[in-house]
C-alpha cells in the first residue's frame, strides 16, 4: 500500500504541467510558451525530487528523468539544460549515499534524453519513443545502483522490479501523451476560432461593399453633372462639399472596418466601451441593412471605461451583433430589430443585446458557449466560445434569456474601470445565468 501511494504521488507531480496548462491557458487565445514549460517543469522536478520514493536510505527514485525529457520535447534543448542545472544543484543539496551514483546515472540518461528527443521529433509513431524512454529511464538507474550496491537491489527486489518501472513507464506515457493531446486540441481550437473570425469579417465585408457603393455612386453622379454642364459657382461648391462629405463617410466606414478586422493583441488597457460600441455599430450597420434588420443603440453620452483589450472587445460585439442580426433575418413582415443598451452603475457596466428573432430552446441554452456547439447548421460555435472566454478574461459575466419564437437577450456585465487615484477596478468571476421562457 505504501508503494502504491508513492507511485500515485509521483504521477501527480508528473501531471502538474498538464493541470497548470489546462488552468492557465483555458481562456487564452494562444498556446503554451517555452517560459511556461520551464517554470512548470522546474516546479514538477523540485516536488518529485523532494518527495521521491525510497526503499534504501540515500537512494531516491522519482520521475526526474521523465520531466527532463518532457521539458526537451516541449521546450527544446535550452529547457533541458535549465532542468539539468536544477537537478544537479538540488541533488547536491539533498546529499545521501546515492548522490554520486545519481550523478553517474545522469551522465548516461541526459545524453540519452537528447537522442530520444531527436528521434521523437522525427518519429511518426511517437508513442513507441515515449514508451522506450520510460523503459530506459527505469532500468538505467537500477543497473547503476546494482553495480554500486547490489545488496540494496536484492533486498528490495519487488520495489525495483515493479514500482520503479511502473512509475516511470506510466508517468512518461501519461505526461507526454496527454500534454501533447491537450496542446493539439488547443491549437485546433485556435485555428478554428481564427477561421470563424475570418468568416464573420468576410460577411461584414460583403455588406460593406453595398454600403461603400452608395457614396461612390453619389460622387460619380455629382462629378458627371459638374463635367457635363456649366454650373453656377454656388452649386459647384455645394456639389464639391457633398462629394467631400461622402468621401469622408467612406473613409470612416473603411477605417473602422480595418480596426475591427486587424489581428487581436492580448494587452488589456483602459478602454471606452461607449466608443467601441458605436464603432462596432457603424461597421455592423451595413450587415444589418443587408438582412433587413434595424440596429438600434442607446448609451450614455460620456465615456464608459472598462479594463479590456479593445480589439478583442470589438470582436466580441461583432459576434453577438452578427448572431442577433442572423436570428432576426427570417422574421415575418421584415420587422427584425436588434437593440444595444449600455448602462453604467456604481461598480458595473451593463450591456444588453436583445433581438426579436427566432429565440432558443432550453437545450440550446444549456449548451451555449460550449466548444463546437452552434444553433446554426453551418456554424462551429467557436465565435460564441471565444466571446464567452474573452468576457471571462475581462472579469465579466454573461447571462441570457430567450423565448423561442420571440427573441433573445444577452446581458454582459463588466467591472467599471477607475483610475488608480480613484481606486482599483472591481473584478468578479465569470458565470453564465441562463433562463428560458416557454410559450
Amino acid at each position: 500500500m505504501y508503494f502504491l501511494k508513492e507511485i500515485i504521488l509521483q504521477l501527480f507531480f508528473g501531471l502538474m504541467p498538464l493541470v497548470m496548462f489546462n488552468i492557465y491557458y483555458r481562456d487564452q487565445p494562444r498556446n503554451y510558451s517555452q517560459k511556461f514549460i520551464v517554470i512548470t517543469s522546474m516546479l514538477c522536478l523540485f516536488f518529485s525530487m523532494t518527495f521521491g520514493a525510497s526503499a534504501v536510505s540515500g537512494y531516491f527514485y522519482d520521475i526526474r528523468y521523465i520531466i527532463m525529457f518532457f521539458g526537451m520535447i516541449f521546450g527544446g534543448i535550452h529547457t533541458g539544460l535549465i532542468l539539468l542545472a536544477e537537478f544537479v544543484l538540488y541533488r547536491l543539496y539533498l546529499g545521501g549515499e546515492g548522490m554520486w551514483v545519481a550523478m553517474a546515472i545522469l551522465t548516461v540518461t541526459f545524453p540519452l534524453s537528447i537522442l530520444l528527443y531527436r528521434l521523437y521529433e522525427r518519429a511518426k509513431r511517437k508513442l513507441i519513443i515515449t514508451i522506450t524512454a520510460g523503459a530506459f529511464f527505469s532500468f538505467v538507474p537500477i543497473v547503476f545502483v546494482y553495480m554500486y550496491n547490489p545488496q540494496s537491489i536484492l533486498d528490495h527486489l519487488v520495489f525495483h522490479i515493479f514500482v520503479v518501472p511502473i512509475q516511470n513507464l506510466l508517468g512518461c506515457w501519461l505526461l507526454i501523451s496527454l500534454f501533447n493531446k491537450a496542446v493539439l486540441d488547443k491549437q485546433l481550437f485556435i485555428e478554428y476560432a481564427q477561421n470563424e473570425r475570418v468568416k464573420a469579417i468576410g460577411h461584414v465585408a460583403a455588406s460593406l461593399v453595398h454600403e461603400v457603393r452608395n457614396p461612390l455612386t453619389a460622387i460619380k453622379g455629382f462629378l458627371t453633372l459638374m463635367r457635363g454642364s456649366r454650373l453656377e459657382p454656388g452649386k459647384t461648391e455645394r456639389y464639391i462639399d457633398i462629394c467631400m462629405s461622402e468621401i469622408e463617410r467612406t473613409e470612416y466606414i473603411l477605417s473602422e472596418y480595418l480596426s475591427i478586422s486587424k489581428p487581436n493583441s492580448d494587452e488589456q488597457v483602459p478602454s471606452d466601451l461607449q466608443a467601441i460600441l458605436h464603432i462596432t455599430r457603424d461597421v455592423m450597420n451595413p450587415y444589418a441593412n443587408l438582412n433587413n434588420v434595424v440596429l438600434e443603440i442607446e448609451s450614455p453620452p460620456e465615456p464608459v471605461w472598462i479594463l479590456a483589450n479593445p480589439d478583442r472587445m470589438k470582436q466580441v460585439l461583432v459576434n453577438f451583433i452578427k448572431n442577433a442580426v442572423e436570428a432576426c433575418a427570417d422574421t415575418p413582415h421584415g420587422d427584425g430589430r436588434v437593440a444595444l443598451n449600455l448602462q453604467i452603475s456604481t461598480r458595473k457596466v451593463t450591456l444588453k443585446i436583445s433581438d426579436n428573432g427566432v429565440g432558443m430552446t432550453q437545450e440550446q441554452l444549456n449548451h451555449l458557449g460550449s466548444i463546437y456547439f452552434s444553433t446554426k447548421s453551418s456554424g462551429t460555435g467557436l465565435g460564441m466560445t471565444f466571446s464567452y472566454q474573452a468576457v471571462h478574461t475581462f472579469g465579466g459575466t454573461i447571462s441570457v434569456e430567450s423565448t423561442q419564437g420571440a427573441g433573445t437577450e444577452f446581458t454582459i456585465k463588466l467591472p467599471l474601470y477607475r483610475k488608480k487615484e480613484q481606486g482599483e477596478p472591481w473584478r468578479s468571476g465569470v458565470h453564465i445565468d441562463i433562463k428560458n421562457k416557454d410559450i
